[in-house]
């Protein structure tokens, strides 16, 4: 069997399965497994042999029992990074893509006002946390290399990912540390910048979810009764470890914009403001530290 006619089965098996875009994954599966471009594939697929037919089709198996794709091929590109993941923790999405750029973009106006003539050169201090596989700490370390960045989370076994993955993008201005949020800090930490993507999924909606994301690690994804629980914590916290003018800039969820903002403006903070993802949802919070509360 080519490599073409595996494609076309797997895809009509993926449609029958009620995956979305079934093609898409099918191509992405067999060019990870055979190791050859998408341009390969199509334009002269090669033989596959028996043994790697059976390893196709067991791969093929785990993802219509709705085991994500990305546990499956164990990687995820992310801000032009390799990420690896698997079981144990969260996979990086898109829309966190944005929060990556939003923050690189208030960075470099911190670089501007420091009078820094090279954005990239900026030595800024950056507290990721709840880093899980560590994508958005790596991605700002990869982005200011003369930057300290610490990324924290409770979880072991998502740490080990992160180190792992500092190691295979050769990134080395970045630690990471395990703990519950502020709480493996020094007291007198402070930062440019605090950035989380928390869990933020209420508890009640869990039971819910497409069954891909149930795979996910439930520590990473649950944000108590109402999904607030962490951003109480980081609103409340944040300023003992802020610089004057530092940033805290958070993921939200889709309609927690207005409850987040409430959060905040109960902590005294005042210059609040949101950015919109793609669909025009209030996506990222940001707001700046200017004085003591």
């Amino acid at each position: 069997m080519t490599a073409l006619e595996k494609l076309k089965e797997l895809a009509r098996l993926f449609e029958g399965e009620g995956i979305e875009d079934a093609a898409r994954e099918a191509a992405l599966l067999l060019t990870e497994i055979l190791r050859i471009s998408k341009t390969k594939l199509h334009s002269s697929p090669p033989d596959i042999g028996e043994t790697m037919l059976e390893k196709i089709d067991s791969f093929a198996a785990r993802r219509i029992h709705c085991e994500p794709m990305q546990y499956i091929i164990g990687h995820v590109d992310f801000w032009g990074l390799r990420i690896n993941v698997g079981k144990g923790v969260l996979i990086p999405r898109p829309e966190t893509e944005l929060l990556v750029e939003e923050t690189i973009r208030l960075m470099r106006m911190i670089a501007r006002c420091k009078d820094e003539a090279v954005p990239r050169s900026v030595g800024l201090s950056i507290l990721d946390l709840c880093t899980g596989s560590g994508c958005i700490a790596l991605a700002l370390a990869k982005e200011f290399p003369q930057s300290v960045v610490s990324g924290i989370d409770r979880s072991v076994q998502a740490l080990a990912y992160a180190s792992r993955n500092a190691e295979a993008n050769g990134i080395g201005n970045v630690s990471f540390i395990e703990g519950d949020l502020f709480g493996p800090l020094r007291a007198d930490a402070s930062f440019d910048c605090i950035i989380s993507n928390p869990p933020y999924i209420r508890r009640s909606d869990i039971p819910s979810l497409q069954k891909e994301i149930r795979y996910e690690p439930l520590n990473a994804l649950d944000g108590g009764e109402d999904g607030l629980d962490f951003y109480r914590r980081i609103l409340n916290e944040a300023p003992r470890h802020l610089k004057k003018d530092g940033l805290v800039i958070l993921e939200l969820g889709f309609d927690q914009a207005e409850d987040v903002y409430r959060l905040a403006v109960s902590q005294g903070f005042k210059d609040i403001r949101f950015v919109k993802d793609y669909a025009g949802i209030d996506r990222i919070f940001v707001v700046r530290f200017q004085e003591a509360m």
